[in-house]
């Protein structure tokens, strides 16, 4: 998921965009985890995002001093991956949706989706692991994988014939997926 932030975002304008995977935002835009401000706390789940996204310390002053903050602060500080001209911000958000769209295998990026958020609360690198065996396991047998090193080999795109829709393996059987409590 891409977010294409193009003007002011504070409060649930910004931590709606914290869920998704990738964030744009345009030259002067202003953001602000204001909720301190108006005598509230951070919602959204933007306390278990924020801190993982642009780690404890960024995402504590912002949330402390509730105060609003440019593009480029939030550029700097890790929670937007760039900065655009507002009549460039879209064209900027499809050039990389497109990117991942026309390059890469759906199947293997919902996988890695679900991989990354996931092993955001393992207890142990081993269980990360685990995941990433069975899926390396399940993709290396698949279309998909067969058409991504055919296509290399004969210096083509690739046309990746496995679907989202068609299932995922399960890559965290019995007990093995973090709890989150």
């Amino acid at each position: 998921m891409i977010a294409a932030i193009n003007g002011p975002a504070v409060g649930v304008g910004i931590t709606m965009t914290l869920p998704m995977d990738i964030r744009l935002v345009a030259e002067g835009a202003k953001i602000g985890f204001v909720f301190t401000r108006r005598g509230i706390v951070p919602e959204a789940c933007s306390s278990w995002f924020l801190p993982r996204i642009v780690g404890i310390s960024q995402a504590m002053e912002w949330a402390a001093t509730g105060r609003v903050f440019s593009a480029d602060e939030a550029l700097a500080g890790g929670l937007v991956r760039s900065v655009h001209p507002g009549d460039e911000l879209l064209g900027a958000a499809r050039e990389l949706a497109a990117e991942i769209a026309d390059n890469t295998s759906p199947v293997s990026v919902a996988m890695t989706r679900r991989l990354m958020w996931t092993m955001l609360g393992a207890p142990h690198p081993m269980a990360a692991h685990r995941a990433d065996s069975r899926g390396m396991f399940f993709r290396g047998q698949s279309a998909d994988a067969r058409e991504g090193v055919m296509s290399f080999l004969e210096k083509r795109p690739a046309s990746f014939p496995d679907r989202v829709s068609e299932g995922l393996p399960d890559l965290f059987p019995g007990d093995e997926e973090p709890a989150f409590s």
